[in-house]
């Protein structure tokens, strides 16, 4: 089989791959250019940043931490270390940082064990996520065990050093998104959740969210995440300082234990270990399965990562499926009329508590109205017959919410979200003709420098509107210059400084880590970095027999498999399944049962399967030691096996491929 992974999860099993990923030598930043110190500086003067309440609140119940909440790993790097963000402890911000984010920056810095209430303990910026415990009667209930085994197991060993050491009953996943469930291992065992000594539970769908939201594109997610979280930045102000919802992605290991329970109504009231939970499902908001949970007896009320400290995305730049705006503001609501007059605190998977009724109804209608504001008045604007870009540049977030900094996009942004409820409704097209069928990049690159005189007039005009401070427009034009001949040094060069002053002036974490990652590529090239598999025991065995072959359907190369036809059958010894795979039109489809016309016929194990995508053995082998029975024509399996693709994680972006 080509080597290719199975899973290159865009945020299940990759995020492993990506915190992982090595920090490269790359050409030295360069000092803020005159028009982003002014932008800056007029950033400082437009925020209430005498306003101290969320730093008060971020420290509220602080027990204990370990210095620089350091994780060790196995090796000489650690799998987690805030230490190379001492930098954000500096009075002032950076000159190459925007105000605004650096203010996030320092609020993602703060790490510890925190007590929410009795009976209630968050341990936070020990990864991009929360870890909440719930003290039960006899056992605790983690929420959330976050990404890793290695950090996981360091937050409940920190809550061990100052709390009661009650073994975990209970593990909640509020969705499928992998710093929500990658630690997992590192809180319980498979093995006791097997013989019931621990429970599982999470939403409807979760299995299916967790691991199959974004698997057939995931070698593309993969890659652009490099961008959207700064993963081969250094740490520095003039480089990677934040990924909004927290510092950034835990190395370590991913795992995943499978649910064994589901909540499968809207709303479902269960007592744990004598502990009241309520459940309110909101499918289709932040992640395709979520929930919210309310704590009716602690009188707290945790809405997941439907609600942050930061304007969220509803639509990620790494690339997914866009989210409903609209849908997002309606379940914010759902909850505060349900929960909000039972509710003293609210918590969330990221960030900091909030305490007070008044102030919890007040961020649950801000963010609700968030939402709603950029659902609906991008409609209004389209409605008009503006598209996407016009939209993206026109709209601004009402006076009564652009000074909230809890509506401020640290990770998503108004512009894009705006370009993502274009989308949801009416697509990519704009309904220009001229934007119908225009010409792929590279030739259109090329025929646009033609036009403006070459590319040494472009990149003399080019300076000058850079000393201009029109840093935008210069990205963009030597964009083509570099699609248009990358190798044109000055052209890379220039439009390296121009985005990376576009990052220093950028509020969203994503976008900073966007531009500066661009910079990056542009000066050294595509990094040259080993590809890492992004498929580990634990996704694997969550992948269903189902989406095991709609992958391998991505996978054909239709120029290998014009004019060829074949049926193969599959029988799965453990789980009973049949299969018939049919190869014809140059498409892979399969259905269920067996075909009576097959060319072969394979008998075998899921587990079979899964050591072979895992490379712990091939096709050929597996045949040769009899754990694969085939019947048939064997040819048509090698035939049709030397038809897959592979996929190159590190393909580039900020230049055209060769």
């Amino acid at each position: 089989m080509p080597r290719s992974s199975l899973l290159p999860i865009a945020f299940a099993a990759w995020a492993c791959m990506l915190a992982t990923a090595p920090v490269l030598a790359q050409t030295a930043p360069k000092a803020p250019e005159p028009a982003t110190l002014k932008a800056n500086a007029e950033m400082a003067k437009a925020l209430p940043f005498a306003d101290r309440q969320d730093f008060e609140d971020a420290m509220r119940g602080f027990i204990g931490t370990v210095p620089d909440a350091l994780v060790p790993g196995t090796g000489a790097r650690p799998v987690w270390n805030l230490k190379p963000y001492d930098f954000l402890k500096a009075d002032a911000p950076a000159d190459s940082v925007n105000p605004s984010l650096w203010r996030q920056a320092q609020l993602n810095l703060i790490h510890g064990l925190f007590k929410v209430v009795d009976k209630v303990y968050q341990v936070r910026g020990f990864d991009l996520a929360n870890m909440t415990i719930v003290e039960g009667d006899t056992s605790l209930i983690v929420i959330d065990p976050l990404l890793s085994v290695e950090t996981a197991r360091a937050a409940l060993d920190l809550y061990y050093q100052h709390r009661p050491r009650k073994p975990v009953g209970t593990v909640i996943y509020t969705h499928g998104h992998s710093d929500h469930f990658g630690g997992v291992k590192g809180v319980v065992s498979e093995a006791n959740v097997a013989a019931g000594k621990v429970q599982v539970i999470a939403p409807s769908g979760f299995m299916e969210s967790a691991v199959a939201e974004n698997i057939l594109a995931g070698t593309a997610m993969s890659r652009r995440a490099h961008y959207q979280f700064g993963v081969l930045l250094p740490s520095g102000p003039r480089g990677q300082v934040d990924a909004g919802l927290g510092k950034r992605l835990a190395s370590g290991t991913t795992t995943l234990i499978a649910p064994t329970s589901t909540i499968e109504k809207t709303t479902e009231e269960r007592t744990i270990d004598g502990v009241a939970f309520v459940f309110q499902l909101v499918p289709g908001s932040e992640a395709p399965a979520e929930m919210l949970i309310h704590l009716p007896q602690q009188r707290v009320l945790n809405m997941a990562e439907d609600v942050a400290h930061t304007m969220h995305n509803l639509y990620t730049i790494r690339g997914a499926e866009v989210r409903d705006g609209n849908l997002w503001a309606k379940y914010i609501d759902r909850a505060r009329l349900d929960f909000g007059d039972k509710t003293d605190v609210m918590i969330t998977q990221h960030h900091w508590p909030v305490t007070g009724r008044e102030r919890v109804a007040d961020l649950l209608k801000k963010q609700r109205d968030m939402y709603k504001f950029i659902n609906d008045q991008t409609l209004r604007l389209l409605n008009h017959g503006l598209g996407p870009q016009d939209i993206a540049e026109q709209l601004r977030m009402p006076a009564s919410l652009e000074r909230e900094w809890s509506a401020r996009g640290y990770y998503g942004t108004l512009r894009h979200n705006a370009k993502a409820v274009y989308q949801k409704y009416l697509g990519w097209y704009d309904a220009n003709p001229a934007n119908l069928d225009p010409l792929p990049p590279v030739p259109h690159a090329k025929k646009t420098v033609e036009y403006m005189g070459g590319a040494d007039a472009v990149l003399a005009r080019a300076r000058d509107d850079f000393k201009k401070g029109e840093y935008r427009w210069v990205a963009s034009v030597m964009n083509q210059l570099v699609f248009a001949d990358p190798d044109n040094s000055a052209a890379r060069q220039l439009g390296a400084d121009a985005l990376e002053q576009l990052g220093y002036q950028s509020e969203a974490s994503t976008w900073r880590n966007a531009y500066l990652a661009g910079a990056m590529e542009l000066r050294g090239g595509v990094p040259k970095i080993p590809a890492r598999s992004s498929s580990t025991p634990d996704t694997l065995k969550a992948v269903s027999n189902e989406l095991y072959f709609d992958y391998l359907a991505v996978r054909l190369d239709a120029a290998k498999a014009e004019g060829k036809k074949m049926v193969i059958n599959w029988n799965f010894t453990d789980s009973k399944q049949q299969f018939a795979l049919t190869l014809e039109n140059s498409a892979l489809t399969h259905a269920s049962g067996q075909a009576r016309n097959a060319d072969t016929t394979l008998t075998l194990s899921r587990a079979t399967l899964d050591a072979i995508t895992l490379r712990q053995t091939t096709f050929p082998e597996a045949v040769q030691t009899g754990q694969i029975k085939v019947e048939g024509d064997r040819a048509k399996l090698g035939e049709l096996l030397a038809m897959f693709d592979s996929f190159e994680t590190m393909f580039p972006v900020v230049e055209p491929r060769r």
